[in-house]
């Protein structure tokens, strides 16, 4: 592991007064400006924060800068989280890319989201000029049949809630300790409807994918990450691979240094230009 220097970052947000996005700037080497530079994006889930899972571990082996965060109502930035409040974290993705671009002079060159994260980073790649231009996307358990998550069962739960006092409220444990979110009928439809299906014809065609799904994700279906693989496979250059864990659930749950070290290679044969399109048989020798 490189020696890197870390700094926590507050990014007043224009949209709330008195909220800063918290983040934590990983360098090589310290430099500011240093206008040009390659810096890769890490993006938490939903209840998640900037460290937990994959994200940290990650941040501190990869061969470039980073910087991860935390999106409003989590953690350690202000704000209220929304179920539905998709746009919201849009907004602050965009916050955070013009203050590192102004600030720093940084270029986005890899972007990695987890579940939530992804959804976002998919629309902040397709329609932003800076998205256009990133050479290499990880979604680590991208939804794409949002709809989908009306089908779960705990989900179900909610909805009884709602009928009977007008929200649920969700309890998860975040970076160790137990907060409570109040999720409204709105804000379940709000998600579902929101729409995925403009990655078939507006993802750019020169972004390496590397989608990486666990085969027992009981959040989001493992088939999800097929359909992602349909809709990228064809673009040229850019290439798709898909990633498929046996027994990994939605946050990879004991195998979160195998998530890096997948994420490491792929990045590693982008960086030499290597990739194809096809089943990343990352970690797979000889014969089973």
């Amino acid at each position: 592991m490189a020696n890197r220097i870390s700094t926590k970052i507050f990014i007043p947000h224009p949209a709330e007064t008195d909220c800063s996005i918290v983040g934590v700037l990983e360098q090589l080497s310290e430099a500011k400006p240093c206008p040009g530079r390659k810096i890769a994006l890490i993006l938490h889930g939903a209840a998640g924060h900037k460290d937990y899972l994959f994200l940290k571990r990650l941040a501190l082996r990869l061969p470039m800068d980073s910087f991860r965060f935390d999106f409003r109502g989590n953690h350690e930035t202000a704000g209220i989280w929304k179920q539905g409040g998709l746009a919201d974290d849009l907004e602050d993705l965009r916050t955070v890319v013009e203050f590192l671009q102004v600030h720093y002079g940084y270029v986005i060159d890899l972007v990695v989201g987890h579940s939530r994260g992804s959804i976002v980073s998919f629309r902040w790649i397709c329609t932003s000029e800076e998205g256009a231009n990133v050479s290499g996307f990880v979604n680590a358990s991208g939804r794409y049949r949002m709809k989908k998550l009306l089908e779960r069962e705990d989900v179900k739960r909610w909805q009884q809630s709602m009928s009977t006092v007008g929200y649920h409220v969700w309890s998860p444990i975040v970076a160790r300790k137990q907060v409570s979110f109040k999720i409204y009928t709105e804000d379940l439809a709000t998600f579902a409807n929101w729409d995925t299906s403009f990655v078939w014809d507006s993802f750019p065609a020169s972004t390496d994918v590397l989608t990486i799904h666990g085969l027992s994700d009981n959040a989001v279906p493992s088939y999800d990450a097929i359909i992602y693989a349909r809709a990228l496979n064809e673009r040229d250059p850019g290439t798709h691979s898909l990633h498929l864990m046996e027994d990994a659930d939605h946050n990879f749950t004991g195998r979160q240094d195998e998530v890096v070290d997948i994420i490491l290679e792929w990045w590693e044969k982008q960086k030499e230009s290597t990739l194809k399109s096809g089943i990343w048989m990352s970690g797979i020798r000889g014969k089973l």
